[in-house]
């Protein structure tokens, strides 16, 4: 009996690490079919002998991309949605524009973790630790120097420099994810309930509805 209830703690402990970490790869590749109408955790393979060097390439990165907008940064992110041959590897990558000032406002990303290298220019980083310490880390980053922000955590970059700034980043998610937090709380479609938001920011009502009346622009392409 006690054997039999041993090996269902231990069966039971497996299951739970398994549905709580991406499987191992079981073939070489899975190019992701994009047009498959069959919703899954993830892409459904096409077919490997279908499969071309195309779908694991992407070109263009080598290119800056348009700042010029409330923000000043542009975020280019490569996930499986744009190489399909990411699909089931568990990583994707990004490059990050800045203009002078420029910044990528604080956000998350629910499903990777992100190590950033700045190449050119200069940028003030930070991530914020879970309640209840909420802990603030932050450094000033030059070229060549490299960061890491934990999975979920809340985070941002910043361009303190009068030149522009670009940085590249590797995350740890075939489709990481992104939560802008002033465009998710401010800009939800339909709106959150006014009091919920006055309640929560301890703010009027009346400053709610301003900050929901604005644009919350999308620097992710």
């Amino acid at each position: 009996m006690a054997a039999h209830f041993l090996f269902l703690v231990l069966l039971a402990l497996a299951s739970s690490h398994a549905i709580a970490s991406d499987p191992s790869q079981l073939q070489d590749f899975c190019v992701a079919d994009l047009h498959s109408d069959v919703f899954v955790n993830g892409f459904f393979c096409k077919d490997p002998k279908m499969a071309k060097a195309e779908d694991f390439f992407f070109s263009g990165l080598d290119k800056p991309r348009d700042t010029g907008n409330k923000l000043g940064s542009n975020v280019t992110l490569v996930d499986v949605n744009k190489l399909a041959g990411l699909n089931t590897l568990g990583i994707s990558l990004a490059r990050l524009d800045f203009a002078p000032y420029g910044l990528n406002p604080p956000h998350t990303h629910p499903r990777g973790t992100e190590i950033l290298v700045v190449l050119e220019g200069t940028l003030y980083v930070g991530f914020v630790t879970s309640n209840p310490n909420n802990q603030l880390f932050t450094k000033v980053l030059h070229e060549g120097d490299v960061f890491v922000f934990p999975q979920g955590l809340i985070h941002f970059q910043f361009n303190n420099g009068k030149t522009s700034a670009v940085a590249f980043s590797g995350l740890s998610s075939q489709n990481p994810g992104v939560i802008t937090i002033a465009n998710a709380v401010f800009g939800a479609k339909p709106p959150i309930s006014d009091e919920v938001l006055a309640k929560a920011f301890q703010l009027d009502k009346k400053t709610v509805d301003w900050l929901q009346a604005q644009f919350w622009m999308d620097n992710n392409n």
